[in-house]
């Protein structure tokens, strides 16, 4: 089954030629489209969705209350930020209302369709110009010791494993336990830190000097 994609772009030329390049791959089909960030909620409500591409300004509704909006209701669906504006703040921003992944729009095709992959396989994808600003930034934050966390060390372990960009796939095969397992202590460590998903725990993870 092709995975679901909602585009949210206020331009409607830009929005067509980013569904031309996204349906390149057979896997992706954009089930629907809106052009600001109160119509990508209306359009969630209509059909089912499993990635969402959003752009950052747009009238009405910005992209980055959308992405908190989304990621609120509907916990399982991907946002991948695709803007022009190559803004450290936006990016922060827009990760720590839990998008899974920042990308600019003067990338190539492919590196979308990469980072389209990496979202759904859990990785966490920034464009490597806006990385190389803002994880520093993350990192002089404030950051707990280890000792202070309330994780066992194998929940330590993974977490640093997902602020590095892991699947479950490859932690699972870096520790030799099962996906599953891997899923379980996710679901346990973001009970105890009290965070909402995987993106929230990556950054966290950076934050906290784990990763």
């Amino acid at each position: 089954m092709k995975k679901r994609i909602l585009l949210v772009e206020d331009q409607a030329i830009v929005r067509q030629g980013i569904k031309m390049m996204v349906e390149q791959d057979d896997r992706f089909e954009v089930v629907a489209e809106a052009d600001n960030g109160q119509k990508a909620i209306e359009m969630m409500e209509k059909h089912v969705v499993d990635l969402v591409i959003m752009d950052v300004r747009m009238p009405v509704m910005n992209g980055i209350e959308a992405t908190r909006k989304i990621k609120e209701r509907w916990k399982h669906v991907h946002v991948l930020i695709l803007t022009t504006f190559n803004d450290d703040e936006y990016a922060v921003q827009a990760l720590k209302e839990g998008a899974d992944g920042f990308l600019l729009k003067a990338s190539e095709p492919d590196q979308l369709l990469k980072a389209i992959h990496s979202c759904f396989k859990g990785g966490l994808s920034i464009h490597e110009d806006v990385a190389a600003r803002v994880v520093p930034r993350l990192l002089k934050q404030t950051s707990a010791s280890q000792k202070d966390l309330p994780l066992s060390p194998r929940e330590l372990a993974i977490t640093e494993l997902v602020g590095k960009g892991k699947t479950n796939k490859e932690i699972a095969e870096e520790l030799h336990i099962s996906v599953g397992t891997v899923k379980n202590h996710i679901t346990q460590i973001l009970h105890k830190l009290e965070l909402r998903d995987r993106t929230q725990l990556a950054i966290f993870a950076v934050k906290h000097d784990l990763a």
